[in-house]
């Protein structure tokens, strides 16, 4: 896509990254919490486990996993199918002319397919029918024994009822942004807060851009005048003692012995009179 990164700005690239395009629907899948892909067993696991410990929190967990459905399922929408949208902006990404977007190199391609492979068939690690099921558990459990939570009997009864639940949320939120972003029979609901990605950016822009840069010049202020001042200053302040020190030092032969001469006569003073006194 020549650098590009804007869902708006694709679109119908499953003819010319077949790859990609299956690849990333395995995932999209796998993350929605569609039955048999890994992430619908490790999601219905979670949301087990979050149900046994708080009801209001596995509804807000439903909740995630109907928005996450529903927002993955526009992103391929946007991206995979529809109508082609990558001619009208080559100019504005560095394309020299218009372009063609191409499958990555094998070295991205592989690890996506290997990726594509472990989400449909990792969930067999973990399933939840029966205890002799659940190979990665036995596996961790030299290691999280200690720490794993055992679900209660009425959770544990459940189990089926809220794999059924989950499985029925995920669906929702593929069919509903599919009536949404390809039928078009529903309004997208789009607030500008989520449009603004929660205004984050621009609150960091303002921020920086206003008292963040005010506080940083102070900074540097302060750095220059304060902290490098004092640092000059103590560099200064000895290299003026040491100019006024280095006075002393004429280097004449008769001074220096005058210097001695005082000296002694000072001693002499101290050990004969003064303490001779005392």
């Amino acid at each position: 896509m020549h650098h590009e990164q804007d869902m708006r700005r694709m679109g119908a690239l499953r003819k010319l990254m077949p790859v990609t395009a299956i690849t990333f629907i395995v995932g999209w899948l796998a993350i929605a919490g569609v039955p048999p892909f890994a992430g619908f067993w490790s999601k219905d696991e979670i949301l087990l486990y979050v149900y046994d410990k708080s009801p209001v929190l596995y509804v807000l967990g439903l909740a995630a996993a109907l928005l996450t459905a529903y927002y993955m399922t526009r992103q391929v929408i946007m991206v995979f199918f529809g109508k082609a949208r990558w001619h009208d902006a080559h100019e504005e990404h560095g394309a020299h002319g218009d372009f063609t977007p191409h499958e990555s190199p094998k070295v991205m391609l592989l690890p996506l397919v290997v990726l594509a492979a472990l989400s449909i068939v990792g969930g067999f690690m973990q399933l939840p029918f029966s205890k002799d099921l659940h190979f990665l558990g036995h596996w961790l459990e030299p290691v999280v024994e200690f720490g794993e939570h055992h679900l209660s009997d009425s959770a544990y009864d459940l189990k089926y009822v809220l794999m059924a639940i989950a499985i029925v949320v995920a669906i929702s939120g593929i069919v509903l942004s599919y009536m949404v972003y390809v039928k078009r029979r529903i309004e997208p609901i789009e607030p500008a807060i989520l449009e603004q990605g929660w205004y984050y950016d621009k609150a960091v822009s303002d921020f920086m851009g206003g008292p963040g840069r005010k506080a940083f010049d102070g900074v540097t202020l302060a750095d220059a005048k304060v902290v490098d001042g004092a640092v000059n200053g103590a560099g200064a302040l000895v290299r003026a003692a040491a100019g006024e020190a280095r006075k002393v030092q004429s280097g004449n032969v008769r001074n220096y012995a005058a210097a001695i001469g005082v000296g002694v006569t000072l001693l002499l003073v101290w050990f004969v009179v003064v303490r001779g006194l005392l």
